[in-house]
């Protein structure tokens, strides 16, 4: 099966000419890769399938969810998994764009080139993620791929999805024990998505996320009278 007839099976309307944009980026990657090290070199050989393929598939499901989304946001991007594949899938939706996030400023250097070669609608950070949130404003989507913890990415993310920001997180197959740790600090809705790539792996949908509310501990009157007398 070709490029374009697997990547058809994660997202049914993608077109040839969004396939070809892949195909280069997927090129333009394996060049970079051998100088600064984007990704594994094991993994080189499974580029297609295991990251850019696994990229790809959120596009439609994301618009499946939320139709109107035009704006969004990714964080941590690295190598371009899931922010260029996206930039990609989104260059023939009209009025859509989206904010790549990376520190490290040679994976930033790559994005830049990898958005120039592809003309695709896409702007580079190369800053920490807490340095944005009151410079970026609330984005229709955020995403993040092999970043942190879901508890860590609650608190990155936490100043834009109080206001509406709805999160599309990548997950291995060691998402229950994340979820189970945010549980004691955050309340919020979440739908499971099963990965179309990896059946070990889950898309987690995020919204109305907040923190708990902390209720204070209230003393007896004999405690708090030991205590003024202290």
């Amino acid at each position: 099966m070709d490029h374009y007839s697997q990547l058809k099976t994660v997202s049914p309307t993608v077109s040839r000419e969004t396939a070809e944009r892949l195909i280069a980026f997927e090129q333009l990657f394996i060049k970079w890769n051998a100088s600064i090290n984007l990704a594994s070199p094991s993994t080189i050989a499974e580029l297609w399938q295991r990251h850019i393929m696994d990229s790809a598939q959120l596009y439609e499901l994301v618009l499946s969810r939320k139709a109107d989304a035009k704006n969004w946001l990714d964080l941590g991007s690295g190598g371009g998994f899931p922010g260029i594949v996206l930039g990609c899938m989104m260059k023939e939706n009209s009025g859509s764009r989206i904010i790549l996030v990376e520190s490290v400023v040679k994976k930033a250097a790559f994005l830049r080139t990898a958005t120039g070669n592809l003309d695709i609608p896409v702007e580079v950070y190369a800053e920490r993620i807490e340095s944005l949130w009151e410079r970026v404003s609330t984005p229709d989507i955020i995403t993040a791929r092999a970043l942190a913890s879901l508890k860590k990415l609650f608190s990155l993310t936490e100043p834009w999805m109080k206001n509406g920001a709805v999160a599309f997180f990548q997950k291995g197959r060691d998402y229950q024990r994340e979820i189970d740790e945010t549980l004691d600090e955050w309340d919020y809705d979440l739908v499971k998505h099963v990965s179309a790539v990896d059946d070990n792996s889950v898309i987690l949908e995020i919204s109305n996320l907040r923190k708990k509310a902390i209720n204070p501990v209230l003393s007896t009157d004999s405690e708090q009278k030991a205590a003024g007398r202290q």
